[in-house]
């Protein structure tokens, strides 16, 4: 710090400054200060400034399933998120749907040293009141409604609920559900969300159909959903699999959206290139990743939780061209 002080003609006390991304340092001595820290090599030694400050400036995430599109994209937004905020992020999948497996991933980030942790619990586990240890600020995304810490999460339900009116509104008399895996928050929330919204329609419910996030599995689902001449609309719970339903009933002469509308969930980036392209429900993931971190950093500055329960993150109707009017009879 000696050497970059008189390189960049300032005190260490600035040079400390700039390295901590104070804001008392105006432009052109910060630009001094890094242009001499890169020319030295400098790093913050982080440790000393842990144990000055109290805080790693490192964010743990315990996920399951991180190949998921929806945890894929949660952990890409909250990464963003923490890096905007100088911080950096720690991530530890689980793989075993017990409370034990998460147990053990928090202790491993407890001992990693993180100021806080963000658990994306997208998958039931085998408790249902899931007890984490105290003393480390929690943030749950996706997660059981019930949960004891701070949370947040796509409205699932409103999504499901936009789908299927959608669908309603175009005159179908019904619509199919191919519902995600049933160890899942979110298939769940909006398979109830869909069977409640056909109730209060006075519309008829259909038996659901399981997949499990795959496009195989929406093919499969596809196939049989194909074969029924009374089908004119499905709900698919996300856009692969929404993918595979569209697949499947090309191959068995069924026109998308002439005879069948299909409705995804998530928007992929590839949703609008689909042939047609694909109606769905948006997700903002990157809504979710600001108030997880804005969440554990309220923690940071109160000592505690003054938010209970989950954030809604509000989802959006996106309308392309795989729904329509159903046919006329």
């Amino acid at each position: 710090m000696a050497d970059v002080a008189e390189m960049a003609g300032v005190s260490s006390q600035t040079v400390s400054r700039v390295a901590n991304n104070r804001s008392n340092v105006d432009e052109a001595t910060r630009e001094r200060v890094l242009a001499a820290m890169r020319m030295l090599g400098y790093r913050p030694n982080t440790a000393a400034r842990a144990l000055a400050t109290g805080k790693f400036r490192m964010l743990g995430v315990i996920s399951f399933g991180l190949n998921a599109y929806g945890n894929a994209r949660t952990l890409e937004a909250i990464v963003t998120a923490a890096q905007d905020a100088d911080y950096s992020v720690n991530v530890v999948s689980v793989r075993a749907q017990t409370e034990s497996a998460v147990r053990d991933a928090f202790d491993r980030l407890t001992m990693q040293a993180v100021d806080g942790i963000i658990l994306i619990e997208a998958q039931i586990l085998d408790t249902p009141a899931l007890r984490l240890p105290s003393g480390l600020p929690v943030v749950v995304v996706d997660g059981e409604e019930s949960r004891r810490h701070p949370g947040v999460d796509t409205n699932q339900a409103e999504g499901a609920r936009l789908a299927t009116t959608h669908l309603l509104d175009l005159g179908h008399r019904t619509v199919w559900h191919v519902c995600g895996p049933q160890d899942s928050y979110a298939a769940r929330r909006r398979a109830e969300s869909w069977h409640r919204t056909l109730k209060a329609a006075g519309a008829p419910v259909p038996p659901l159909l399981y997949g499990d996030w795959s496009a195989a599995s929406g093919y499969a689902a596809g196939l049989e959903l194909a074969a029924n001449p009374e089908v004119s609309a499905v709900f698919a719970g996300n856009d692969q699999m929404a993918l595979g339903v569209v697949r499947a009933l090309h191959e068995a002469g069924r026109s998308v959206p002439g005879e069948v509308s299909v409705v995804g969930f998530d928007d992929l980036a590839e949703s609008a290139w689909f042939l047609p392209s694909l109606t769905t429900i948006h997700q903002d993931f990157e809504e979710v990743g600001r108030q997880c971190v804005a969440l554990l950093f309220d923690q940071f500055r109160t000592g505690h939780a003054t938010v209970h329960g989950a954030t809604p993150v509000a989802p959006t109707l996106i309308v392309r061209d795989s729904t329509s009017a159903p046919p006329v009879p």
